[in-house]
């Protein structure tokens, strides 16, 4: 069978666990996760992984396969991820890829990370301190003044690409463009059918967005972010997941609550809006817009639709 993938992606708390769900049981396949924080044991709430309930007994893949305080890659993600896919497919299903972390989706269907492990680490280093003390649009400026071409391209909270074309340019003297000339990259792995979902209005986005963290404090946020905390798992990169660090001033005795959530509200909002950036370069992408108030249904219809165009049946 064609190395196919579905893709299903867009900003957080825009949908895409149900329409992922609906077109796995339509079409009788299973779910690879694309989230760097659900792959993390014990970081259930926070990082909205899929309940037992909302899985609606589809497999999901990828999700809880590491501790919090494990290091993971995203070539780790798609070495794993790679075996999953394959074995989906061997099974005669085409798979279906949903979530919001746009890297491990873009790396997955490359198949071909640029992990940078081979060069000098001191390089990378340096730009990430400066991105961390300056901000990302620092670095950014630095890959402009010397390569303005990859500049106009990369969006400066694209840091990793960032700093990879700074490093690739100190240690031999060519750009990321002239570098990948020399080094051509392998065609993708996989064709990817990308459905990108989210709400018309940006304010129903937010409102999705902000009702959602009240429902992961019903359903237990705090006392899942104290147990983690207090067990000290969350170190490295799961340390920022959004949804954990937001309440640590509570949890500290030094913060109000009301400031933590609206804090944690606020910076979810924000991370929406990087999503939409990151995805609306991807001109692949086949958007679909609902109303406030639309049913899972009219969009299930049209994401339908879209692959059948494709012969997916």
């Amino acid at each position: 069978m064609e190395n196919r993938l579905i893709c299903i992606c867009g900003p957080t708390a825009s949908g895409k666990t149900a329409l992922s769900v609906a077109l796995a049981k339509q079409l009788h396949t299973e779910i690879i996760s694309a989230d760097s924080m659900q792959i993390y044991r014990g970081m259930d709430i926070g990082t909205a992984k899929p309940t037992m309930e909302e899985r609606q007994g589809i497999p999901h893949h990828m999700l809880d396969v590491c501790a919090p305080n494990e290091p993971f890659s995203v070539a780790r993600y798609v070495e794993l991820a790679d075996a999953v896919a394959q074995d989906i497919l061997s099974r005669g299903m085409i798979p279906v890829v949903a979530g919001g972390t746009g890297l491990y989706m873009d790396a997955l269907i490359e198949c071909n990370t640029f992990s940078g492990d081979e060069t000098d680490q001191s390089v990378r280093e340096k730009y990430q301190r400066m991105a961390k003390e300056q901000g990302n649009d620092a670095v950014h400026a630095c890959l402009s003044g010397i390569d303005p071409e990859s500049g106009k391209r990369l969006h400066p909270n694209n840091i990793k690409r960032v700093i990879r074309a700074l490093e690739v340019y100190e240690q031999t003297g060519m750009t990321i463009d002239e570098w990948n000339r020399l080094h051509k990259r392998p065609a993708p792995k996989y064709t990817a059918l990308k459905i990108g979902v989210c709400p018309a209005e940006r304010e129903t986005l937010y409102d999705r967005i902000d009702r959602r963290v009240d429902q992961m404090l019903v359903d237990g946020l705090l006392e899942e972010a104290k147990h983690l905390y207090e067990t000290g798992a969350l170190t490295g990169t799961s340390m920022q997941a959004i949804g954990y660090k937001e309440l640590l001033g509570y949890l500290q005795g030094n913060e109000p609550l009301e400031d933590c959530i609206a804090l944690l509200k606020q910076r979810s909002r924000n991370y929406a809006k990087r999503q939409l950036t990151w995805l609306k370069r991807d001109d692949n992408i086949h958007w679909i817009y609902y109303n406030n108030g639309e049913d899972l249904s009219a969009v299930l219809q049209e994401a339908t639709k879209y692959l059948q165009n494709y012969g997916v049946q």
